[in-house]
C-alpha cells in the first residue's frame, strides 16, 4: 500500500512496450463499485475471492504488466496462481515512507479510522515474509519512479 505499484507498473509497461492493467480498477469495473465499497458492503473475504478471479482472468498468456493490490499475494490461491504463471515483483519500502504517502488519500479500506504507520508496520510484519516468496525483490526509496522501473528491468535481465 503506497509503494507505487500502479505508477511504477504503468511506467514499466511503457518501457517494455506492454499493456498495463491495474487489478483494482478491473475489480471495480467488474463489480460496479469501488474497492472501499466492496469491503464495506461484503467484507474482505468476498473482495479477495473476486480479486483472485479477476487476476486469473488477467493472466491470459498475453504478456502485460499487472499491478495487484497489496493483499492479493497474501491470499494463498492467488499467490499460487501468480507464482505459477507470471514473474512476480515485490516492491518493498519502509513503513514510515509508505505511511507518509498514503496519508494523502482517504480511500484505503484497511486504514479507515486508524493510524497509517501503525497499520503499515503491522501489515509489513505479517505480509513481508509472504512477499519474500516473489522471485524479484526491489527496494523502493524516495527516488523518482523511473529509478524503480530501471531496477525492475535490470532484475528481469532485459
Amino acid at each position: 500500500m503506497g509503494v507505487g505499484k500502479s505508477t511504477v507498473g504503468r511506467r514499466l509497461a511503457q518501457r517494455l512496450k506492454l499493456a498495463f492493467v491495474d487489478a483494482d480498477a478491473e475489480i471495480e469495473a467488474a463489480a460496479g463499485m469501488t474497492v472501499a465499497e466492496i469491503f464495506e458492503r461484503f467484507g474482505e473475504a468476498y473482495f479477495r475471492d473476486g480479486e483472485r478471479r479477476v487476476i486469473a482472468r488477467l493472466i491470459d498468456g498475453t504478456p502485460k504488466v499487472i499491478a495487484t493490490g497489496g493483499g492479493a499475494f497474501v491470499n494463498e490461491d492467488t499467490r499460487r496462481l501468480i507464482l505459477s504463471a507470471t514473474t512476480a515483483v515485490w516492491l518493498d519500502a519502509d513503513p514510515a515512507v509508505l505511511a507518509e504517502r498514503v496519508r494523502r488519500r482517504d480511500t484505503r479500506p484497511l486504514l479507515r479510522g486508524r493510524d497509517p504507520l501503525a497499520v503499515l508496520v503491522e501489515l509489513a510484519a505479517r505480509r513481508n515474509p509472504i512477499y519474500a516468496m516473489a522471485p524479484i525483490h526491489i527496494a523502493s526509496y524516495q527516488a523518482p519512479h523511473d529509478t524503480t522501473v530501471t531496477a525492475i528491468v535490470k532484475a528481469l535481465g532485459l
